[in-house]
């Protein structure tokens, strides 16, 4: 007879951690078994199908997962479209927000029935910034993938263009560069990307190494050949099989190392 293997997905409101409820997609295995969470950040585009089927995937996978809607405030409960493009004419989420809404996320996982204690942290595109920014001002989060997103090692004369329309020259928000915040990061680090991509390109990621390794930060950076910036993204025309399958399977061994383990008792 075969093991059960069920899980269970749902839409459900989330308090971020500065008391603002949001929407929140979780999924998670119908098991008693301690298992990690994982934090997942969408990318710029939205709160979508995507982001919903990579949440589901890491349940799949074995973790207790949770996409926050990071763009929950622009459009309450409305269509994630109309939210993603406020927030594109706006310039971006702001990265502190993006924060508080992450830690909420794994408040949430950490406060689960069957929660191990540990949490992880994805992000893509915009989100995989964000993980990388979060990861180097905060502490919470026991491993951390970079989906594809830009630490912006030098910052450009002009930001680097959003998807979507432009923001507005008088925007207030705007991408702006991290990698000065390295020395903070407090977790291990898997980097994933595509040769193709020219936000990371391949030289900023070699960049984006130097700084880590000059860090002596623990991370492991791989470059995908003729994959481009959303490999990931089976919804898109740069959705790359080869990579994404590789990827995965890279992610999925990278947190059942980190996060398998039951965290250690506060003191």
């Amino acid at each position: 007879m075969s093991r059960y293997d069920a899980t269970l997905a749902e839409t459900i409101t989330l308090t971020s951690q500065d008391g603002e409820p949001i929407e929140a997609y979780v999924a998670r295995p119908l098991t008693d078994r301690p298992l990690g969470g994982v934090v997942v950040l969408h990318h710029e585009p939205g709160y979508d199908e995507a982001s919903k089927e990579y949440t589901r995937r890491l349940a799949v996978y074995g973790f207790n997962a949770i996409c926050p809607h990071l763009h929950h405030r622009e459009n309450p409960w409305g269509d994630p479209d109309d939210a993603a493009a406020e927030m594109r004419r706006l310039g971006g989420a702001p990265d502190d927000r993006v924060a508080t809404d992450a830690a909420g996320a794994a408040a949430y996982l950490r406060a689960m029935s069957n929660a191990n204690g540990r949490v992880g942290l994805i992000g893509f595109c915009s989100g995989a910034r964000q993980a990388y920014y979060i990861g180097c001002t905060s502490t919470w989060a026991d491993a951390i993938v970079n989906g594809g997103g830009g630490v912006i090692v030098d910052k450009p004369d002009k930001p680097p263009a959003l998807p979507g329309p432009p923001p507005p020259d008088a925007s207030p928000m705007l991408v702006e560069p991290i990698a000065h915040l390295t020395p903070g990061l407090s977790a291990p680090l898997l980097g994933l990307f595509g040769s193709e991509d020219l936000v990371p390109s391949p030289s900023e990621v070699a960049a984006q190494e130097k700084v880590l390794r000059d860090a002596g930060k623990d991370f492991d950076y791989h470059l995908f050949d003729g994959a481009d910036h959303d490999f990931f993204d089976w919804s898109s025309g740069g959705y790359t099989p080869q990579a994404a399958v590789e990827g995965w399977r890279l992610v999925r061994e990278f947190f059942t190392h980190h996060l398998a383990t039951p965290a250690e008792p506060a003191d």
